[in-house]
Parts: structure tokens; C-alpha cells; sequence
């Protein structure tokens, strides 16, 4: 299966244009989250290159410190990373070849956050606000992204006879497996979940808007992310290790644990305090509420 296609001295890989995609498509439906919430969807636009960029970065560093198994067997460590930060080999593996593969959604999440607050604290907008619009897009625009998955032949399962199982070439399975053809379809359960978390995120955001308190909406998302990438790390063939244990998942379970009891604080807190749930949209500046 062909990952890419040469145009001129360029070669483009199919797995940067789904990326793309995705990021536009989740630009497209935060901007309209954005204004069924009376605001400005510039803010979205300008936001999103903060994002994305932050996102890079943070999914880059996160696979850095956290190489799969089938790397590290190769010589490709984090230390191998940490010591090889440009190679002009084609092909070559290093630090900042980025073209070569290696990016982890858990760190395009923190990267992509961090720098969100960094664009909201800029141009002085609520962040929580801000985070609840961009859940139910970087869902999306995590579902779509996960295909550049398929066209690489990686993000797979245990080796399965159930007829969604799909073949991998013998090139691309992991050691151990190599007399094994078809296997479970990992990026597909993950995409499918991911459309299922932006599905209950835009009708809580609609269904509950007036009970809902700024910031709700993301710890939502983390949680249903988290739920589904801990329980998806157990098929999961070439987990990343650190000390032994799956980095991943360990994380995701951390997550979810926070965001949970993060939001039940909140309302119990809130139920004892405030009788008037505050309104996300009341946060935002009134000029920024002014130029929707």
C-alpha cells in the first residue's frame, strides 16, 4: 500500500494530508461551536495555529521520551533522540525528522492545551471557555487523524480472525507476529470512539449549557478519551514502556481519575455555594461578544 506520492522533488505523505484534514475539520466545527455561543470564530481560526503549533511539539516530544518497543529494539531510545537531533540520511531517524513518523496524541493534548492558554492568557479570553469550544472539535479532528494511521500500517492490534481484521504486510509487523496476517483494526476503535465523544460532548454542550460551569465540557472530554485509550492500550501490540510500565495507559488512567474527580468537586462545591449556575458565555469580554 502506498504511503504518499512524489510531486516534483517533493514527496508527500498521505499521512500529513489526513493530519491536515483533520485539523481543518476541527477549525470548522469549533468555529461554529463558537458562534452558537455568540462569539467571535476569528478567535478559533487565530487560536488553532497556536494550537496546532503547541500540538506539533508536545506529540514530538511526547513520542521522544516515550519510543515503542519495536524503536528501542532498533537503537532508536530516547537517548538516541536526545544525541541525534538532525540526520541528512534519507530515511534516517532523528530528533527533529518528524517526516520519519513519531508523534503521541497524549502530547499533542498537553502541548495543544498549554499553548491554548498561552493564546488565551495573550489576548486575555477565558480560557475554560475557550477549552469547552475546542473539545468536541480536537474529538473530530482526532477520529480523521487517525486514518494517516491506516495508510502507514501502524496503530494496530492483537492479531484477530473476526472480519473487520485488517492485513498487514510483512514489512510492517511488529517482531513475534510475523506469521500472523490479519490483526485488529486499533486506530479504527479509536477513531469510532473519538466521533462517539464528540457526539456526547455537542449534546451535553446543547442539552446541559445552562448547568454546565466553564471547563466542564473539556474535563468531559479528557475523561471519555482517557476511558477509551486505557481500555483500547490493552490490545495493543507495541505499547510504549517506561520502567516497565505502559506509559500510555497509566497515563489515561491518571487522567481520567483527575478529570472525574475534578468535576465532582466542582458541582458539589457549586450545589452548596452558588444557586445560579454561572454562564460560560458571561466570561467572555463584552468586545469579543460584541464582534460575532
Amino acid at each position: 500500500m502506498p504511503n504518499g506520492f512524489q510531486l516534483g522533488p517533493i514527496y508527500i505523505y498521505f499521512y500529513g494530508i489526513i493530519l491536515m484534514i483533520g485539523a481543518l475539520a476541527a477549525g470548522w466545527l469549533a468555529s461554529v461551536e463558537a458562534r452558537r455561543r455568540g462569539l467571535n470564530s476569528d478567535i478559533v481560526w487565530d487560536g488553532l495555529i497556536w494550537a496546532l503549533i503547541g500540538g506539533i511539539i508536545g506529540a514530538r516530544l511526547w513520542h521522544v521520551f516515550t519510543p515503542p518497543p519495536s524503536m528501542v529494539e532498533n537503537g532508536i531510545t530516547t537517548w538516541y533522540y536526545l544525541t541525534h537531533w538532525i540526520n541528512f540520511t534519507p530515511g534516517a531517524a532523528c530528533l527533529l525528522c518528524i517526516r520519519q513518523g513519531g508523534l503521541g496524541i497524549p502530547g499533542a493534548i498537553i502541548g495543544g492545551g498549554l499553548a491554548l492558554y498561552l493564546f488565551a492568557r495573550r489576548r486575555k479570553l477565558p480560557y475554560g471557555v475557550l477549552a469547552d469550544i475546542a473539545a468536541p472539535a480536537v474529538a473530530l479532528g482526532q477520529a480523521i487523524g487517525r486514518f494517516g494511521n491506516y495508510v502507514n500500517q501502524e496503530v494496530y492490534g492483537a492479531p484477530t480472525d473476526l472480519p473487520w481484521g485488517i492485513y498487514i504486510d510483512p514489512f510492517h509487523r511488529y517482531p513475534g507476529y510475523e506469521m500472523y496476517e490479519r490483526y485488529h483494526p486499533l486506530f479504527l476503535y479509536e477513531a469510532l470512539w473519538n466521533l462517539a465523544n464528540m457526539a456526547v460532548l455537542l449534546f451535553l454542550g446543547r442539552r446541559y449549557q445552562n448547568r454546565l460551569k466553564s471547563g466542564d465540557l473539556f474535563l468531559i472530554y479528557l475523561l471519555n478519551y482517557s476511558l477509551g485509550r486505557f481500555l483500547l492500550e490493552f490490545l495493543r501490540l507495541d505499547a510504549a514502556q517506561v520502567g516497565g510500565v505502559n506509559a500510555n495507559q497509566t497515563v489515561a488512567l491518571v487522567v481520567g481519575i483527575l478529570s472525574t474527580g475534578l468535576l465532582v468537586w466542582r458541582h458539589r462545591r457549586s450545589a452548596t455555594t452558588e444557586p445560579v449556575v454561572e454562564s460560560q458565555e458571561e466570561d467572555m469580554p463584552k468586545e469579543e461578544q460584541e464582534n460575532a
